[in-house]
């Protein structure tokens, strides 16, 4: 990878991640909206969107060999239903006044990650990567104590983001297609829901004033363009940076909870959420150490074996 292209990944990834972060200014102005129908909307916009690039980039051919293809279908379909719900859950806890705990779910989806890859794809985490996740681990205990209950909002999005990039592992089509399938295996029962809440007088379009309406419009484009960003972000990136770039979205959704929306945020919970961070810290420092004493052991390796070359040349002179 070049210097330029690692620059305009890094590029790209700032600004998906930005884009990311700043989503509760968005979906805040739509407090108006159920965020079931927002949700609706989000999905069948983001269709008509989504068609539209594929057109425009001519990148179709896939379409007739994924229809025969049964398999991938129901496995894009059950991702599909788990980025439903966390977009869902998080459109709701915005408007609901949730911020900060949405962004706690996504601090704490790297460490999920980890956890599900050792469960189900029989990876085996580092030592240090399952002391950071004990650490924070405690933080939601914490807060679980604290509540009274389960941080649910945030473990929501977490395990369902998490589930969603477990399932698209496995999954054969790049991102944007990817997500042109999941959205249309969606588009038909969204257009339902809106055609019935249209036709029973409770739909949005045209009840709410033509501000929201525009940004109702505008949902499929910005939920598409940040993952337009991302998926070029990710093949110029390492995945260390990528890991790192991150936590940016969330670091800026928990800055517009406390300090824009005035979110509670007493002692109690800063305690909860600094557990999670010192385990997030600690999980990227060994991830960056671990990367690059990597890096380094394959260059010692072949200077070492350069040498016993060189000794045994002059053994045998």
């Amino acid at each position: 990878m070049s210097a330029s292209e690692g620059r305009e990944g890094l590029l790209y990834g700032l600004v998906a991640y930005g884009l990311w972060g700043f989503f509760p200014v968005y979906w805040k102005q739509l407090s108006d909206v159920p965020a079931i129908q927002i949700l609706a909307y989000r999905m069948v916009l983001s269709l008509v969107f989504i068609i539209a690039l594929l057109l425009l980039l001519r990148r179709t051919a896939w379409i007739k060999a994924v229809a025969r293809d049964g398999k991938t279908i129901a496995q894009y379909f059950l991702a599909a239903l788990f980025l439903a719900i966390n977009w869902g859950v998080y459109i709701w806890a915005v408007n609901a006044g949730f911020v900060v705990e949405t962004s706690l779910g996504y601090f704490i989806n790297p460490l999920i990650n980890v956890v599900f890859g050792a469960l189900f794809l029989a990876e085996r985490p580092r030592r240090g990567q399952w002391f950071s996740i004990i650490i924070a681990a405690l933080g939601v205990l914490f807060l679980t104590v604290q509540y009274g209950q389960p941080p649910w909002i945030a473990l929501t999005l977490a395990v369902t983001f998490a589930i969603y990039g477990l399932i698209k592992k496995t999954a054969r089509l790049d991102s944007l297609e990817g997500l042109s399938l999941e959205t249309a295996l969606l588009f038909l029962p969204a257009l339902a829901f809106l055609g019935y809440c249209h036709a029973s007088g409770e739909g949005a379009m045209g009840q709410v004033s033509l501000s929201q309406t525009l940004l109702l419009l505008g949902s499929g484009v910005v939920t598409a363009t940040p993952l337009i960003f991302f998926a070029a972000a990710i093949k110029r990136l390492t995945l260390m940076t990528a890991g790192i770039l991150q936590y940016i979205a969330p670091t800026i959704q928990f800055l517009l909870g406390v300090f824009l929306y005035h979110e509670p945020f007493g002692t109690d919970r800063f305690i909860g959420f600094l557990f999670i961070w010192v385990g997030l810290v600690l999980f990227t420092v060994e991830r960056v150490w671990f990367t690059r004493l990597r890096r380094r052991r394959p260059a010692r390796e072949i200077r070492e074996a350069a040498r016993a070359t060189d000794v045994a040349r002059v053994e045998r002179e």
